[in-house]
């Protein structure tokens, strides 16, 4: 059996339950922008984008100028709900402490917003040091470039071909396959939405999962039709 040597988790939408905080912000704001969009909209389309690469193709799409403020009161606003409305993804705390590898953490949230997110739970101490942010390390290229994957299997010294991703996004699906790794898709977060699985697939994700507690022995599914192909 070909076992992995090491998981990438993202965090956002896989670990914490934070992306649909994070399009009731962002909608409200393109919204009162004169960008009318949902919750669910954003959800669906720009989940695993950085704030500003969400805001440069809204701009491009509708023509309306966006205020370089929005970044800061998209931070301040975000800030507040995390501290205060975040919840870990059911059961995700139990799986990742038992699983027998190694494991990281690959997202484009900044340094402080991970490590913010995940103290609220064990998960903080369950990664650390292993907690990659794309804009911080390496090339500082945010997903849906695959450099902050490649980053990570540098630093465990992993064959890229040798790791699983998980992933909540096609945009993170997208990084993960560019890189050449293998990859699971999620939906077990609040911002899920019809056809969510049916994208991952497309995107490269080989299955999906929608509960954590089923990630052991997918991985395990994997790793035998690795040896079998």
């Amino acid at each position: 059996m070909m076992e992995p040597q090491l998981i990438i988790f993202d965090c956002d939408g896989v670990l914490v339950d934070s992306e649909f905080l994070a399009a009731q912000v962002e909608s409200e704001l393109l919204t009162q922008s004169g960008y009318p969009i949902d919750p669910e909209t954003i959800a669906e389309r720009f989940a695993g984008l950085t704030w500003t690469d969400i805001l440069l193709q809204v701009e491009k799409e509708s023509g309306i100028p966006i205020s370089a403020q929005l970044i800061e009161e998209s931070a301040r606003q975000m800030d507040h709900k995390l501290r205060n409305e975040l919840n870990v993804i059911e059961g995700v705390e139990q799986v990742v402490a038992n699983l027998p590898y190694r494991k990281c953490i690959a997202s484009n949230s900044i340094g402080s917003s991970l490590k913010m997110m995940l103290e609220q739970s064990t998960l903080y101490e369950l990664f650390a040091p292993h907690i990659f942010s794309a804009r911080e390390v390496g090339t500082q290229k945010p997903k849906p470039a695959p450099d902050v994957f490649l980053y990570a299997a540098k630093q465990f010294e992993v064959d890229p071909r040798h790791a699983i991703v998980i992933e909540d996004s096609s945009h993170g699906v997208h990084a993960a396959s560019a890189a050449g790794m293998r990859v699971i898709g999620f939906t077990g977060g609040s911002h899920t939405y019809p056809g969510h699985a049916d994208r991952l697939t497309d995107a490269g994700a080989e299955t999906v999962i929608s509960r954590h507690k089923d990630l052991p022995a997918v991985i395990q599914a994997l790793s035998i039709w690795s040896e079998a192909s």
